[in-house]
C-alpha cells in the first residue's frame, strides 16, 4: 500500500500517539481549575506552548491553539477585519488561496468589506507589485499563503514583507499550513509576519488542532465569546491531549528536518523526470527552487482526475484530486483555474504529496502502475500521434 496523499491519509506519528494516549489515560485536571490536577494540567498546557514556541522561534506568549489550520485562518482574518473596520474595510488576498481563507474572504465581502485578490502567473505565484499597488489607505489585512496546497508554489513572502515593511498598521497573515518542515522556513516566514496558521495532521500529529501564531501587539477580534482561555482569544476547554501530542510531532517533524525534506524532493524528482516530456502530460509543480519538496501536480489529457486517482486506488496507491478538502467535488482544480489553465485539463488533474516515510521504492511502484495506465490511456485517446 502506498500513500502518496500524505496531508489527508497519515497516521499520527508512534510518538505522538503515545503521548496522546498517556495524556487521555491519566487523570488530569482542567487547565483552568485551582487544583493541583489542573495545576498539571496547566503546566502541561504551558510547556506544550513553549516548545512549539521554541521550534518556530517565537515568543511563548505568541502562540494560541486552535481546533486546525481552517479556524487559525478564520480567527486571524476575520478577527482582523472586524478589530480593524473602523480604520478601513479593504482586505487582500491572493486567487490561489486554501478554501478557508477563500471562503472567509468571500463571507467578509457579502458582509461589505472590499475585497482584492490578487492575480497569479502561469506558476501559481503573485507579483509583489500588484500587491503594492492595491494597496491604499483603507488596507488593513493581506492575507498570502506561503505554499499552495494544490501544485506547490511558493510565495514571495519575503518580497511582500519587504513591500509591508513601509506599512506597519496592516496586519500580514500567512497560511503556513503547507510549508512547515519541508526546509524552506526562510521562504515562508519573516520577521514582518504578524500571524501564521499551522493545522496538526499534516505533520504527523492528531487531527482537529492546530496553532495560530500572533505576534505581539496585534490586535484581533475574537470569533467566540466563552471563559477566556487562550488569553481570550479563543475560548473554549483546551483540547490537552491533543496539544501535547502535537507539540511532540512538530518536534519529531523538524529534527532533521533538512534531510527529510531531501528525501521528499528526490522522490519528486523520480516521478517528474518519468513524466517529463511524455505527449498528454501536463507538469504544474516543476523541480524548481520556488516550488515546494513534496507536492507534484500533474494532468493527463483525456482522463479526469478522479477516474486516475480511483484507477491507482485498485492497486493500493492512494493519490488525490489536488486539494484533499475538495476532492470529493466534481470542480476543477481553483489554483489552475486562476492560472488560466483550460478545463479539459483542470479537470484532470491529480496531486501526490509526499512526506519523510515515502520511499524512492514506492516511487518505482507508482511509476510501473502508472505507465501501465497511461499507455492504455495514449493508445485510446492517439495521444503522441
Amino acid at each position: 500500500m502506498i500513500y502518496f496523499d500524505n496531508s489527508a491519509t497519515t497516521k499520527m506519528a508512534p510518538e505522538a500517539l503515545e503521548t496522546y494516549s498517556q495524556v487521555v489515560t491519566k487523570i488530569w485536571g482542567n487547565p483552568s481549575s485551582l487544583h493541583k490536577l489542573g495545576d498539571r494540567a496547566h503546566g502541561l498546557l504551558e510547556a506544550s506552548r513553549k516548545q512549539v514556541a521554541d521550534l518556530l522561534g517565537v515568543n511563548t506568549d505568541e502562540i494560541y491553539f486552535t481546533s486546525g489550520g481552517t479556524e487559525s485562518n478564520n480567527t486571524a482574518i476575520k478577527g482582523t477585519a472586524w478589530a480593524k473596520r473602523e480604520f478601513g474595510n479593504h482586505i487582500i488576498t491572493s486567487s490561489v488561496e486554501h478554501a478557508s481563507v477563500a471562503n472567509t474572504f468571500t463571507e467578509l465581502e457579502n458582509l461589505g468589506f472590499r475585497v482584492t485578490r490578487l492575480p497569479v502567473d502561469k506558476e501559481g505565484r503573485v507579483n509583489p507589485e500588484d500587491l503594492k499597488a492595491a494597496l491604499d489607505k483603507d488596507t488593513t489585512l493581506v492575507s498570502i499563503m506561503g505554499v499552495n496546497n494544490e501544485i506547490g508554489t511558493i510565495q514571495p513572502i519575503k518580497e511582500i514583507s519587504e513591500i509591508l515593511a513601509d506599512y506597519p498598521n496592516i496586519h500580514f497573515h500567512v497560511d503556513n499550513v503547507q510549508a512547515l518542515g519541508k526546509g524552506i522556513w526562510d521562504q515562508v516566514f519573516t520577521s514582518r509576519v504578524d500571524m501564521m496558521s499551522f493545522s496538526s495532521h499534516k505533520f504527523h500529529g492528531p487531527r482537529g488542532i492546530g496553532i495560530l501564531y500572533k505576534k505581539r501587539g496585534r490586535m484581533l477580534m475574537p470569533l467566540c465569546e466563552g471563559g477566556g482561555q487562550e488569553k481570550g482569544l479563543r475560548s473554549g476547554t483546551e483540547n490537552l491531549a491533543a496539544i501535547a501530542a502535537m507539540a511532540k510531532a512538530a518536534r519529531l517533524l523538524l529534527t532533521d528536518e533538512k534531510e527529510k525534506a531531501d528525501r521528499e524532493y528526490a522522490i519528486k524528482e523520480k516521478i517528474s523526470k518519468y513524466l517529463a516530456g511524455k505527449p498528454g502530460i501536463h507538469i504544474f509543480s516543476p523541480l524548481k527552487a520556488n516550488f515546494a519538496p513534496h507536492i507534484l501536480c500533474f494532468a493527463l489529457e483525456g482522463i479526469r482526475g478522479e477516474t486516475l486517482v480511483h484507477t491507482l486506488e485498485d492497486q493500493d496507491i492512494y493519490i488525490s484530486t489536488t486539494s484533499a478538502c475538495a476532492s470529493k467535488k466534481a470542480d476543477e482544480a481553483s489554483t489552475l483555474v486562476a492560472m488560466k489553465t483550460p478545463d479539459a485539463i483542470a479537470t484532470s488533474a491529480v496531486r501526490l504529496s509526499f512526506d519523510e516515510s515515502n520511499t524512492l521504492e514506492e516511487a518505482d511502484e507508482f511509476i510501473a502502475a502508472f505507465d501501465e495506465i497511461y499507455q492504455h490511456f495514449a493508445k485510446i485517446n492517439h495521444l503522441g500521434e
